[in-house]
């Protein structure tokens, strides 16, 4: 390694509610020669972390910005709305948005819903991130609505969450650059897309399409035929057929007619 080179390496980007411990455990396993660093960020600045190098890949909520970034869709999010647990919605297995008309509904600026309308009231002032939001909601100011990954993220004893049933979904995926999907990046999404070690992608795929050793039969391993095509057949007493010795008759003595040495044995040949 010249003094120019540094050992590859990968960053994973991820937005929080995202847990990635289960792949980066299965990339330490493959790969261990390659350090992979955590790198968290907001929904917000998830697609401008990726763009401008900060990540090679990283898990986002969809839709992504624009159209240089590729991304693979991977599960879709239950939305649920954190209540305070005395509350009147805990009492129910779940809420409809129209259900929540009479509610203080809180709207964070770090919000991850896309809503065409917004249920319930809002308030005077939108907190600035989802963590602010669910202590507003201990506080009784109003409810939450979020997916549910976040709102187990920001669990509280004293809160707890009903499925909303006719609410935005959040969909979470693994994005990336366009223009910089290298070998590790297609390694990662192996990972994630559940293909075993010795997938035809990523590392697999460039060992593939290393030159391979001929084997055939104008490579280097051909087997060898002996010269004038078939072998010679051998006799049952191991030597070859054939020739001035004659066939050996029964009980491995010579056939009669054939012409010995004294003793009626037969000739060795030289």
């Amino acid at each position: 390694m010249t003094g120019s080179q540094t050992p590859p390496s990968f960053q994973l980007a991820y937005v929080p509610g995202v847990t990635p411990t289960k792949w980066v455990r299965i990339w330490h396993e493959r790969l261990p020669d390659v350090p992979l660093t955590l790198v968290q960020v907001t929904a917000a600045e998830a697609c401008g972390v990726l763009r401008d190098g900060g990540a090679d890949a990283g898990f986002v909520r969809l839709p992504v910005d624009g159209a240089d970034l590729s991304a693979i869709p991977l599960y879709t999010e239950t939305t649920v709305v954190v209540v305070p647990k005395d509350h009147v919605v805990a009492a129910v297995d779940e809420v409809s948005a129209g259900e929540l008309a009479d509610e203080i509904v809180l709207h964070p600026l770090d919000e991850t819903l896309d809503w065409e309308h917004r249920p319930g009231q809002p308030a005077k002032d939108r907190p600035a991130t989802t963590a602010d939001a669910v202590e507003l909601v201990a506080a009784g100011v109003g409810v939450l609505v979020v997916p549910q990954s976040l709102a187990r993220l920001h669990h509280r004893k004293d809160l707890t969450y009903r499925p909303l049933t006719d609410a935005p979904e959040s969909r979470v995926a693994l994005s990336w650059p366009q223009e910089k999907t290298t070998d590790l990046v297609e390694d990662f999404i192996g990972i994630v897309r559940g293909r075993t070690v010795n997938s035809t992608r990523g590392r697999a795929q460039a060992a593939a399409r290393q030159p391979k050793k001929a084997t055939g039969p104008e490579g280097e391993g051909a087997r060898r035929k002996p010269a004038g095509g078939k072998p010679a057949a051998r006799s049952a007493a191991g030597g070859p057929r054939g020739g001035s010795g004659g066939r050996p008759g029964k009980g491995g003595k010579p056939a009669k007619g054939n012409k010995g040495s004294k003793g009626g044995r037969p000739r060795r040949r030289s």
